[in-house]
């Protein structure tokens, strides 16, 4: 029995180009874009009214989905470090009032929760900032008074977490310059960081040279992933890629921290290996046999931990149960093909690039994780696709 292959070639560029008529991969690859966005938006001067405020506490109201996401991931790689309290709601808490900021922000400038935090928060005399559609209710909520920062680059849903991340450093920069300066990346470096990423991550890239299609390689092998994070923050990113999976793919998967992931290893070997009387994964080869007879599950780790070695040898008990349970590290490779910018000593790389040898902070590391990660939910939806038959084209998609 010979095993099925994938209907595309995650190498074949047009064939790629071809199948990607709405843009999904372009949509991925945008993270960049969204955070210089961003930065221009604060070049012009948007948050020039958070200047000096030093507020009591900044309340990060999100809607569903991404900004919700994002609120977590702010929280929990920068929350124990910043100057004031972040404190992450659904509505605007009752003492709320003239010594806060409030950051609203949502994909649905028709949701009537945020609208309603939008006006509760200025009656109250709030600074309010909202990163939302400047349109609907919304703008009417605001009337002249918050501070908008409407989206500039359409992407696809699932892509926006890149864009709620960088409006919360800027916020956060803009309201304690001199504190979050030296902890959070400027944010034009970042984009630079995130548009290197992508590159290396485009179609032009082979599967051995690219981090997001080597990941859809190994995620298309299983059909039973768990993503999971070693720390909070990297738990975020974790679940925001389960989510960026079930949404662009339609593939299910689990997302839970590494304690929890490892406490249930013995229950993930058990259930893998009730159809596998017998199995040997040693004698087994998938090209000649087809499948593995069992529910293999892979176990994808995110991490932005600088002892690499370490990061590894918390996998170790994955490494003993037979080929049932497996587990690959995710994480930002020791150079960094990109901009300097971030971590100061670079040397000129291969083909005029730049090799950064340092990783940078752990939500550097993190915003490159995601970008990979969406990147490599990209290409597992294109690997279910109808084989190309036309020249490729990007017609923008539908945003």
């Amino acid at each position: 029995m010979i095993a099925g292959t994938p209907v595309l070639d995650l190498d074949d560029v047009a064939s790629l180009e071809a199948a990607d008529a709405g843009g999904i991969l372009r949509s991925a690859a945008s993270g960049g874009a969204l955070v210089r966005a961003t930065a221009a938006a604060v070049a012009e001067n948007a948050l020039h009214r958070l200047a000096d405020l030093r507020p009591r506490s900044l309340v990060l109201i999100s809607g569903s989905g991404r900004a919700a996401r994002a609120a977590g991931l702010l929280i929990a790689a920068l929350g124990d470090r910043t100057s004031m309290p972040v404190v992450s709601a659904t509505s605007i808490p009752p003492w709320v009032g003239p010594l806060d900021v409030v950051l609203v922000a949502g994909d649905d400038s028709g949701d009537p929760r945020l609208a309603e935090a939008v006006d509760s928060a200025l009656r109250r005399g709030a600074e309010v900032v909202v990163a939302a559609p400047d349109e609907g209710p919304m703008r009417a909520a605001g009337a002249g008074r918050a501070i908008m920062l409407p989206p500039r680059v359409p992407v696809l849903d699932h892509n926006r977490l890149l864009r709620y991340v960088a409006v919360g450093i800027a916020v956060l920069t803009a309201l304690d310059p001199h504190r979050m300066g030296p902890l959070v990346p400027e944010l034009s470096a970042l984009a630079d960081l995130l548009d290197a990423e992508a590159l290396r991550d485009g179609p032009q890239n082979e599967a051995f040279h690219n981090p997001a299609k080597t990941l859809a390689t190994r995620m298309q092998q299983r059909k039973r992933l768990v993503l999971s994070g070693d720390s909070p923050a990297a738990t975020q990113v974790a679940t925001h890629a389960a989510e960026v999976l079930l949404a662009a793919t339609g593939q299910i998967v689990t997302a839970a921290n590494l304690a929890e992931t490892i406490a249930a290893h013995a229950r993930l070997v058990a259930a893998a290996g009730v159809a596998a009387p017998g199995y040997d994964p040693l004698f087994h080869d998938e090209q000649l046999d087809g499948p593995a007879p069992v529910e293999q599950v892979r176990i994808f780790v995110v991490t932005a931990d600088p002892d690499e070695m370490a990061a590894r040898r918390r996998l170790a008990v994955f490494g003993a149960d037979a080929g049932m349970v497996d587990a690959d590290l995710v994480n930002v490779d020791a150079e960094v093909a990109g901009t300097a910018a971030l971590s100061g000593a670079a040397q000129p790389g291969e083909e005029g690039r730049v090799t950064v040898p340092v990783r940078g902070s752990e939500l550097e590391q993190l915003a490159v994780l995601t970008l990979r990660l969406e990147m490599a939910a990209a290409y597992l939806r294109l690997l279910g696709s109808r084989p190309a038959t036309t020249p490729g084209r990007f017609d923008g998609g539908h945003y």
